[in-house]
């Protein structure tokens, strides 16, 4: 199938340019413009009213959808937010400590989670064991091991390493490695929803994962969502009005402690007001997926061909750089949707990707690390690398 008729909107925009940034923004799908209207239809037609109808029927089959892809078996533990920050916090607004309180995570996680934690350290909230995510091949044993060794209230890592594009193909094992019930687990799944098949099956009544729709789901920025553990009583510090959407748990006395009401299921970690504009989008790409029997194994299947296309052009430039020896995960079936280069130095990063930039190949830096993404929009045709031979 020709996937790219479903994006003639931004490759019409964008024609002359070749977009290799889709691990940060992927290209919307002609289908959410005509949700993004929609939205707008709705919103006149029921005013006041429109919160009661996004809940009966928008929220409810995306709960259903995204619960499909991961394998969770609970629809009504998916809860959304605005951005995965949101959530996080109100996540770790549910650990009650007045001391420092401990958290294992990677030295590879994206601003979400590490400038918060970061500030938090800073303000003696939290001690962060930070586990180095190289090498690679010894990753989940040594953050098992510390993990262990230091029994956390929480733990945070990535399904994939964004700034690496490393899988962690074992997230499963590492859960269960956690025997300490209260301590939190959280799983960063952003780079891995709808890009590489995720089975949460056996770990869903014990991890958050977050994700959302800028990547991946084509949808764009404002539709992020945690799966929350099936059977959670945490009580978010951190809450809003949306928590108490559906069936309430009880007040233990009326107008004392715990009189604070928070929904059964994965609701209680909602918060408040928020644009449903982006969650119209989402449900357009998912129905679009549906119609087009389009599930995540035929997206990562694709994906990784482009891959493997452009690794191919790339070894008949013979570039100094930009080659096989510098990725920095070779193995492909350790490697989420994007190729990183690892280079000398952050100047030399820069200098390059302003080069590509110059010749209208867009992608992007972080550091000494150069990325390539990859998406359905992108074919055989599309990926030309002949302006490599001009780029020192």
């Amino acid at each position: 199938m020709a996937y790219q008729q479903f994006y003639t909107g931004f490759l019409n925009a964008n024609k002359g340019k070749q977009h290799y940034a889709c691990h940060s923004h992927y290209f919307w799908p002609d289908c959410t413009r005509e949700a993004m209207l929609n939205y707008w239809d709705d919103s006149a037609k029921y005013v006041d009213e429109k919160w009661g109808y996004f809940f009966q029927t928008l929220v409810p089959e995306l709960q259903q959808r995204i619960s499909k892809i991961l394998n969770t078996g609970a629809p009504e533990q998916i809860v959304f937010a605005p951005n995965t920050h949101e959530l996080l916090y109100r996540i770790m607004s549910c650990i009650d400590s007045a001391a420092p309180y401990k958290v294992v995570s990677t030295d590879s996680e994206f601003h979400s989670f590490q400038r918060q934690a970061s500030r938090l350290e800073e303000q003696g909230a939290i001690e962060l064991i930070t586990v180095p995510t190289k090498p690679y091949h010894t990753f989940a044993s040594r953050f098992k091991a510390a993990i262990a060794e230091h029994n956390p209230e929480l733990v945070f890592f990535s399904q994939v390493f964004f700034n690496s594009g490393y899988v962690v193909n074992d997230v499963s094992d590492i859960v269960h490695s956690v025997t300490n019930d209260n301590t939190l687990v959280v799983v960063d799944g952003y780079h891995g929803f709808m890009a590489k098949p995720t089975d949460l099956a056996d770990i869903a009544h014990r991890i958050f994962y977050l994700s959302g729709s800028y990547k991946y789901a084509q949808a764009g920025e404002g539709a992020c969502f945690a799966h929350v553990p099936v059977g959670c009583k945490l009580r978010p510090t951190y809450t809003g009005w949306f928590a108490e959407f559906g069936e309430l748990d009880k007040p233990r006395e009326t107008g004392g402690k715990n009189n604070v009401q928070y929904s059964l299921d994965g609701m209680r970690f909602a918060g408040a007001t928020m644009d449903f504009t982006a969650l119209y989008r989402l449900r357009a790409v998912l129905r679009m997926f549906e119609d087009n029997s389009l599930d995540v194994a035929a997206i990562n299947d694709y994906v990784m061909s482009m891959q493997r296309t452009f690794l191919k052009k790339l070894a008949d430039c013979n570039h100094p750089l930009l080659n096989e020896k510098h990725l920095a995960v070779n193995n492909e079936m350790n490697r989420g949707h994007f190729l990183t280069f690892e280079l000398d130095n952050a100047d030399v990063t820069k200098a390059l990707a302003s080069k590509l930039k110059a010749h209208h190949i867009l992608t992007d830096f972080r550091g000494n690390r150069l990325r390539f993404g990859f998406g359905l929009y992108h074919t055989p045709e599309y990926i030309d690398l002949r302006a490599l031979s001009e780029i020192p």
